[in-house]
């Protein structure tokens, strides 16, 4: 008997948009290596219109950070559901960051406006994120400015399971320090996780950090976080194989507080 021919997908997005068998990279990258990586002095090095063209001459700048965004789900989730603020993802992997920034461009280039009003009020689908490649424990300075982001997003980071691999951990007080640094009073640290060894360090750290505060779902879905938790939760591709698996995730989130100068 032949064998069927394989029909062309007749849809022009995903015709376009990339596939990740032609990315595929190890799931996990030493950030202490050498990585050969450009990077900013400072964020005012940055044009920040090669990365957002529709939002030139707005003075915008990126307001939700992506931590090892992986391919990209958080982004591509989040960025129609808050069209007019900008989101960067980051990550260190050459070829999952390519596949990021492909995907991207496809997106824009097949994706119209919902509306005929959108496509004057609103600069189009997709427009809004934006990937780095780049080492986040090393350069996240480079990237924020002082209170510049009201969001910052870890999930499912690598475990580094070994003790002696602790220091590789996405999360310390050294790095707390720059994410409070970057990150403005009232913004919202996202943290998830299928390792309950790491939910409980990543906790445990934000916890004894003088400038956060635990804030449980219930209050962000209070104050209309719903659709990011929602995103957190289910738009990864880790998250989603964890579901597959049954497996269980923790999330943690933490809040910035103001200080108070006397």
């Amino acid at each position: 008997m032949a064998k069927r021919k394989r029909q062309p997908d007749s849809d022009p997005v995903k015709s376009l948009l990339p596939q990740k068998r032609h990315y595929r990279q190890r799931a996990h990258a030493n950030p202490f290596s050498d990585h050969n990586l450009d990077y900013p002095a400072s964020p005012d090095a940055i044009d920040w219109s090669t990365h957002y063209p529709a939002f030139a001459g707005t003075g915008k700048t990126p307001e939700f950070a992506d931590v090892g965004c992986g391919f990209g789900g958080l982004l591509i989730a989040l960025a129609p559901l808050f069209p007019d603020t900008l989101m960067l993802g980051m990550e260190i992997r050459v070829q999952v960051s390519q596949y990021v920034q492909d995907r991207i461009a496809a997106l824009r280039a097949t994706t119209k406006p919902e509306t005929p009003d959108a496509e004057t009020s609103s600069p189009g689908p997709y427009q809004n994120v934006s990937i780095v490649r780049a080492n986040a424990m090393k350069f996240f300075p480079n990237y924020f400015r002082k209170h510049s982001l009201s969001a910052i997003f870890f999930l499912f980071p690598d475990p580094h399971f070994k003790q002696r691999k602790h220091k590789a951990r996405i999360i310390s007080p050294t790095l707390l320090a720059e994410y409070a640094y970057a990150l403005r009073p009232g913004g919202i640290v996202y943290t998830i996780t299928d390792v309950l060894d790491l939910h409980e360090w990543m906790k445990t750290h934000l916890e004894n950090f003088p400038l956060f505060e635990p804030v449980d779902e219930e209050t962000l879905r209070s104050e209309g976080k719903g659709p990011i938790l929602d995103a957190v939760r289910q738009s990864t591709e880790e998250g989603k194989k964890v579901e597959r698996n049954n497996g269980d995730k923790w999330l943690a989130c933490f809040r910035r507080i103001e200080v108070k100068r006397e």
